[in-house]
């Protein structure tokens, strides 16, 4: 159909269907009382928001469940499969999320994924046409609470078997709000124990920059206006007189990890250090401690909980409960 062929409607229906996918909710919600054209566009568009959290970008779909019970069907974020470098800030990222007929956009993910440079930091790895456990030089058992795998240099492939965390989600999981806690993880099938579930992906950060982010997200928590998924991790060196500090924030951009909740017992997650062979930084990777039912919340142990003023309550309901969430000492 050639474009002087088109209708205002038809024009205005082409030109909402390529925008309206890029907006917030808020602008979403607004647009849709423009006319009945784009109220149309914008529901659709909250409809497969709602369906997939993933915008197509993993293996399986992450739906928002019981999205109903909530005056918002969905948590509104950029999606990465895998950890990122911090964007500088100046830089201006949107991400296509509800488009009719369409995935993740490539583009948007690809300039997302240009920030991963951080992954390539040694020509290193092993020349294995076939890994195999004691005899490929990246396999070995974990050495300090640190598994370690093939990296991008490794001439194994993608489908070699010490690469099962890098691959994306492998298992169907959906998000279910929660009355008391918000959004959780639940999961959508059973997993076994021992399974690789989700990375934790977002934005790499120095500790100065996560320092400096946590104490905005504690002044904005008591607000009540954000829900921050700033997760800190430290890997001991061999040494042992020295650790890394690991900061991977995922409240702005992040996957479907950022929706784990704490649990004062230690849930059902084992939260484990990785690290590919020829990669600077390790990554942040959950695999379940125990066998899990399918419809279960997926947890694990923020830390050690101290009641400090201006705590949080922690709604885990485990018997040990602490009443207060973990918060990292800055």
């Amino acid at each position: 159909m050639r474009r002087e062929n088109l209708t205002d409607e038809q024009l205005l229906y082409q030109w909402a269907s390529l925008v309206l996918p890029y907006l917030s909710p808020r602008d979403l919600a607004a647009s849709a009382c423009a006319c009945r054209t784009l109220s149309l566009i914008a529901s659709g568009v909250t409809s497969r928001r709602t369906a997939d959290a993933a915008r197509g970008l993993e293996r399986y779909p992450i739906p928002f469940g019981n999205a109903t019970a909530s005056p918002q069907p969905y948590s509104y974020f950029l999606y990465t499969p895998h950890p990122i470098l911090s964007p500088s800030p100046s830089s201006s990222f949107s991400q296509s999320w509800g488009g009719e007929g369409t995935r993740g956009s490539a583009t948007d993910c690809e300039r997302l994924q240009g920030l991963r440079s951080c992954f390539g930091g040694f020509e290193v790895g092993c020349d294995c046409d076939r890994c195999e456990e004691g005899r490929c030089s990246c396999w070995s058992d974990m050495e300090l609470g640190v598994l370690k795998e093939c990296g991008e240099n490794c001439a194994c492939g993608l489908t070699c078997e010490n690469r099962r965390t890098r691959s994306g989600i492998p298992i169907r999981l959906k998000i279910v709000r929660d009355a008391r806690k918000g959004w959780s993880l639940h999961a959508a099938e059973a997993i076994r124990r021992g399974d690789f579930v989700c990375e934790y992906a977002g934005e790499y950060l120095t500790t100065e920059e996560a320092q400096i982010r946590l104490k905005t997200y504690d002044e904005l928590s008591l607000k009540g206006t954000i829900s921050p998924a700033l997760l800190v991790v430290r890997e001991h060196l061999p040494s042992g007189k020295a650790c890394l500090r690991v900061n991977i924030d995922a409240t702005k951009i992040g996957n479907a990890a950022r929706f784990i909740n704490h649990s004062c017992d230690g849930g059902n997650l084992k939260l484990l250090l990785v690290r590919n062979s020829g990669s600077l930084l390790p990554r942040l990777c959950f695999f379940a401690s125990v066998d899990i039912s399918e419809d279960e919340e997926l947890s694990f142990s923020y830390g050690a909980s101290a009641i400090k003023e201006n705590s949080l309550p922690c709604f885990c309901g485990s018997a040990n409960c602490s009443g207060v969430l973990p918060s990292e000492e800055t």
